[in-house]
């Protein structure tokens, strides 16, 4: 048995009963929706259509929502149905990013994920889902596409379906008859302007978080204007100063005229912020260790140092992660209601098992304790680059975000974690003259020219798709260019670089104070700059929209 929706758009007429029906037999909050039909404008007038497709959760075979949930909230039935349990969810919206057709949201009353089930509850008792039964024009179709003698199985066998990005290797389980890729595919269009349909005057699910906090200041703030995009809303300004009258449709251009409303940014600048920490708690074991493999000798204050600085950042890493939980109350769940194949667990035991091994470390360190450290210390450090990099496999999970699907992002967050490690060294050593690590410049100039490689790589490389493409543009030419090549290239990266060549060659000049304002500001131009290119790398993609 498995279940499966076909949507025959030569019926549908676009009246929305689908949506009705969903919204009251599930409860569902204003302003999300867990079915809703899609309405694009195409061709060129007076030879003008509407067409009406109606979008949902998919049921995939191959779930990414599943394969990334960290507690099992998540799970395939059986027959098929991908449901969901939110007495379990944790409200961490990696679902909403492994979904590739946006089919996920985060309800307001719960502060938990939810999605279309399929209405599990009415099929177990031999019934259809709701949006089947409404349906004036029976163009829903529901049933075992296993079962030879079902209507859907018969369609399925004669007609011609086409299900949304194929390419993404889910295995959809709805299926569209007369599918248009002018609806099918989001980027085949613009985001819609400012409208009645797709601007939320208070936000919605987890987005309602920012404008509930611009609600209680005095600011004079148009809240309608949080759930539309600023690149969007400029567009749509200028069009329509330059033309009162303007409309797409007659110039052939498809566009959107009923969407779902925006979700926003899903991951903030929590996100940002635990990669940044965590980066400095994996360096700051790393740079140690690199030196005693190359021979040299570390004093037990530059290790009790180092294990100080790995479990302090590691704490703020820990409650970076829960802040950006919309059910932190429920964060335990996991380590202790884990599904293994979720990086967000493996990532969470990462994280305390390091811990754990930095603190032995440590004491082994202060009580100086010399038998079994060599294991001890390569041990520690295969944790501390599992915790370095684990978050470019959990993004690679996220299966919605095209771009951060890169081969090279393990490697981009390990040099991070090292021009981290090496940067709060360079900083502490200012500070505090006990600790030497002399490395320190060799190991930057290193890992420097690395990270230039590896975002020219990530920049250049040829992208499989537009959506790929399009997070490039806004990097280098959009609404990150000035954030990016002065933030990040030239201030985080070349002249550091510049900085530290100079002083290590003897070019800048040795006069007084000279060195160590070099040596200081390097080391905090380094950290801002891996900042602002996480917060690049972690939002920019999510501005890409997935229905």
């Amino acid at each position: 048995m498995k279940y499966g929706f076909i949507i025959d758009n030569r019926k549908c007429i676009g009246c929305h009963a689908c949506t009705t029906a969903c919204k009251s037999e599930h409860d569902v909050a204003v302003g999300v929706n867990r079915t809703y039909v899609k309405q694009i404008e195409k061709g060129e007038f007076p030879d003008t259509r509407r067409i009406f497709s109606v979008m949902r959760c998919n049921h995939c075979t191959d779930a990414p929502c599943v394969e990334i949930c960290p507690v099992e909230a998540l799970y395939t039935r059986e027959d098929g149905i991908v449901d969901f349990d939110n007495n379990r969810c944790i409200g961490c919206k990696s679902c909403m990013q492994a979904c590739p057709y946006d089919a996920l949201y985060i309800d307001p009353k719960t502060n938990t994920a939810a999605k279309c089930n399929y209405c599990a509850h009415r099929v177990d008792v031999g019934r259809e889902p709701a949006c089947v039964t409404v349906c004036p024009e029976h163009a829903i179709i529901a049933g075992d596409m296993e079962n030879p003698h079902t209507e859907i199985s018969e369609l399925l066998a004669r007609q011609a379906v086409k299900v949304r990005k194929p390419e993404k290797g889910t295995n959809p389980n709805l299926f569209y008859i007369d599918g248009d890729d002018a609806s099918l595919n989001p980027e085949a269009t613009d985001k819609s302007g400012p409208g009645l349909w797709n601007s939320q005057a208070r936000g919605v699910g987890h987005y309602a978080k920012a404008a509930e906090k611009m609600m209680h200041t005095n600011e004079d703030v148009d809240l309608l204007q949080l759930s539309i995009d600023n690149d969007i809303q400029a567009a749509y300004q200028k069009s329509e100063s330059k033309n009162p009258n303007y409309i797409d449709v007659l110039s052939g251009k498809a566009r959107r005229v009923y969407d779902t409303p925006d979700k926003g940014i899903l991951w903030g600048w929590e996100v940002s912020a635990y990669i940044m920490t965590k980066a400095i708690a994996a360096g700051a074991f790393l740079i140690p260790f690199l030196a005693i493999l190359l021979g040299y000798e570390v004093s037990p204050t530059t290790k009790l140092w180092s294990v100080g600085i790995s479990l302090v950042f590691l704490s703020l890493t820990g409650l970076f992660l829960v802040m950006d939980l919309d059910r932190p109350d429920r964060f335990l769940n996991v380590l202790l209601r884990p599904q293994w194949n979720s990086w967000l667990v493996k990532g969470g035991y990462t994280i305390t098992i390091f811990g754990l091994l930095a603190t032995i470390w440590g004491a082994m360190a202060y009580f100086e304790i010399n038998t079994g450290e060599t294991l001890l210390l390569w041990v520690t450090a295969f944790f501390a680059v599992m915790l370095a990099i684990y978050t470019a496999f959990l993004f690679a999970q996220a299966k919605g975000r095209d771009f951060w699907q890169s081969p090279s992002l393990a490697l981009h967050m390990l040099v991070h974690s090292v021009m981290a490690g090496a940067a709060i060294f360079m900083l502490a050593s200012f500070f505090i003259g006990e600790i030497r690590i002399p490395i320190l410049a060799t190991t930057l100039i290193v890992a420097l020219v690395v990270n230039l490689f590896t975002i020219i790589t990530e920049i250049t490389m040829t992208h499989p798709s537009t959506a790929a493409h399009t997070v490039v543009e806004m990097i280098t030419k959009g609404r990150y260019k000035n954030l990016f090549w002065f933030v990040v290239v030239l201030l985080g990266n070349v002249l550091p670089l510049l900085f530290i060549i100079g002083l290590k060659t003897g070019v800048l000049p040795e006069m007084t104070g000279v060195p160590e304002s070099l040596i200081l500001g390097s080391a905090v131009l380094i950290l801002v700059g891996i900042y602002a290119t996480e917060k690049i790398w972690v939002e920019a993609p999510q501005r890409i929209p997935l229905a």
